[in-house]
């Protein structure tokens, strides 16, 4: 809730810096970038073991094709259970018009058509440019006393089931609560500082280079087939926020929020917390 000796609901107040919102955009480009130039690599070896080798035995997830009565079909395997996916998954969209064996269709990949080099070539650049992002707003974050605001503290953990049932509005009112609400501070907490640190860990653990020299690192995982199965397993929590976070910025007022991320000002609603 606002604080009652500053802004008001209605007031429009300057709320993201020029470096939150170049780093904001820097993201959200690097992440689409790394999750379809990702499943360009992912077609190249379409499953996941839980082992520390290439193990059928203990396969967790897998994509492929077979015959089926009138021609090939498209299968996915989770946990031994097998789905026919034709034309989603497994024999699918080949990026040239047509349709061939490969987990994820053209129109999901980068590029389109199957390309383990280039693949690459682009999730390692954008991977750079994340960590890169990554370090200019944390910095620019500590210097300006935002990331201060963002660290969740013990006193937001008994907020947070109160502003859940706000969110699902069996309450009126949100608990008192800054710039960053209890709910957003553990998200972001998550996202920012563990998760995003352990795609980056698992992804270095699957680059060659870095498991000649750093193989205590691919041991620590589990082998390297461990580390596919813990990166790609994050690479699907980081999507499932991303559709959160894209449901509550059209939930509470969506140009607004867009406007905000782009000019840096925003237009505060009757329970936003404007900064402690």
């Amino acid at each position: 809730m606002t604080n009652p000796e500053g802004p008001k609901p209605g007031e429009t107040i300057y709320r993201h810096s020029i470096a939150a919102r170049a780093t904001h955009w820097l993201w959200a480009l690097a992440l689409l970038v790394m999750v379809m130039s990702g499943m360009q690599i992912f077609n190249a070896a379409p499953y996941l073991d839980a082992s520390d080798k290439n193990n059928p035995d203990r396969r967790v997830l897998a994509f492929g094709a077979m015959n089926g009565p009138t021609g090939p079909v498209g299968v996915t395997q989770i946990f031994g259970h097998t789905f026919v996916t034709t034309n989603v998954f497994g024999y699918t969209d080949d990026g040239q018009g047509g349709r061939a064996e490969r987990a994820f269709p053209g129109w999901m990949t980068l590029p389109a058509v199957q390309d383990l080099a280039d693949g690459r070539r682009w999730h390692l650049f954008f991977g750079w440019v994340l960590v890169l992002a990554l370090a200019a707003y944390t910095i620019s974050a500590g210097i300006r006393g935002d990331l201060r605001e963002l660290i969740l503290r013990p006193d937001d953990l008994k907020k947070m089931l109160p502003m859940q049932l706000y969110y699902l509005r069996l309450r009126k009112e949100p608990p008192p609560h800054g710039k960053y609400n209890p709910l957003q501070k553990a998200t972001y907490n998550l996202i920012l500082f563990v998760v995003l640190p352990l795609i980056v860990l698992t992804g270095l653990a699957l680059s060659p280079g870095i498991d000649a020299i750093a193989q205590p690192l691919v041991n620590v995982l589990g082998g390297r087939q461990f580390a596919r199965l813990w990166h790609f397993s994050l690479m699907a929590l980081l999507i499932a926020y991303f559709c959160l976070h894209m449901v509550l910025v059209f939930s509470t007022g969506a140009w607004n929020n867009v406007k905000s991320m782009i000019t840096g000002w925003y237009k505060l609603g009757d329970h936003d917390g404007v900064g402690a």
